[in-house]
């Protein structure tokens, strides 16, 4: 108990500390002093409070807004198919985000309908999509195989990827320009207004998400015992793969394909805190918040004044530590 308190103390201390010492890096040097004065309203300059607040600070939310959405999902798919491999990368609802997405920028359907923007509308429906065939091509009657819906996650993002590329090939240079940057995974610098949108989809979501930590409990043990205990798992997979496809659909839209935060994030929480997902699923929002506000970071100050895009720093971290999940599963399988 005494534990847990200092922990409740400790955590939400470490991660505003790492925000603000993220938000003071960057290409322009911001002293602490400057920092402490835009915060608390003192009498900034106008080119430091545009730099903090409206480059910065709207870039930094959106990257921890995308931790917190991959890591979350990444966790519920691996408690879902009962595979510590799965994550929205690899079912496929990344690319079914990413090809909707596509086909709005590159066919210059990036304005208004009836007050929404079009891009974020064909990112999320391309989610839906991908997970609605995923689970309707997987399923066996009433029974959902894990292993099968994962195979088809595979080669349905491989088909994706084969399709974005096509669609590649019919753009203009500045619209290929464009896609094949978004493609790489960018934090851009949004506007509070779309901030807002995003923020209200992930809560939306996480809101539907938490509340199911005990049933995932369950899951984990198989679906015959999840049936035992009460447990109407098919409508559970169905209400967290719907919400996990708006989580996913809303953040690809905006920062394009950011893989393996959804494998990282949960694993190394799970050699922490555990396998309940009472606690790991909120951990898995603060701490995924707080990788990607790194990662980002990381982009934006390690070549500086040159950009890296954040898609490339989380798959250097990421493919090493996949590799290394399969060598851990290999070691076990030979005992």
């Amino acid at each position: 108990m005494k534990n847990r308190k200092i922990l409740l103390f400790t955590v939400p201390f470490c991660w505003i500390f790492i925000f603000l010492l993220c938000w003071k890096f960057g290409t322009v040097i911001i002293t602490w002093a400057q920092l402490k004065d835009t915060v608390f309203g003192s009498a900034a300059s106008d080119q430091t409070n545009i730099i903090l607040l409206q480059v910065r600070l709207p870039r930094l939310l959106l990257a921890a807004l995308t931790g917190a959405t991959l890591s979350l999902t990444g966790a519920v798919f691996q408690a879902l198919l009962r595979n510590p491999l799965a994550d929205p990368y690899i079912l496929g609802i990344s690319g079914g985000s990413a090809l909707g997405a596509v086909i709005a920028m590159g066919f210059g359907l990036h304005l208004m309908l009836i007050g929404f923007q079009i891009v974020p509308i064909f990112s999320i429906c391309g989610a839906l999509l991908t997970i609605l065939f995923v689970y309707n091509f997987s399923r066996l009657g009433n029974y959902l195989p894990p292993q099968t819906m994962l195979l088809a996650g595979i080669s349905l993002q491989a088909m994706l990827s084969a399709l974005i590329l096509f669609l590649q090939t019919l753009l203009d240079p500045l619209q290929l320009m464009q896609v094949f940057t978004w493609l790489m995974g960018n934090i851009p610098t949004p506007e509070y207004r779309n901030l807002l949108w995003i923020f209200l989809y992930v809560v939306l979501a996480i809101g539907v998400i938490l509340p199911q930590a005990r049933h995932l409990n369950a899951l984990t043990l198989g679906e015959l015992d999840a049936q035992i205990v009460g447990i109407d798992v098919e409508r559970l997979k169905k209400i967290l793969f719907f919400a996990c496809s708006l989580l996913t659909g809303s953040i690809v839209a905006l920062t394009g394909l950011i893989g393996f935060v959804g494998i990282i994030v949960p694993h190394l929480l799970r050699l922490t805190i555990g396998p309940d997902h009472r606690r790991l699923l909120p951990a898995c929002v603060v701490f995924g918040s707080i990788f990607m506000v790194v990662a980002d970071t990381l982009a934006r100050v390690l070549l500086s004044p040159t950009e890296i895009p954040v898609g490339v720093i989380t798959a250097l971290i990421g493919g090493p530590f996949f590799l290394f999940l399969l060598w851990k599963n290999k070691r076990k399988g030979m005992r």
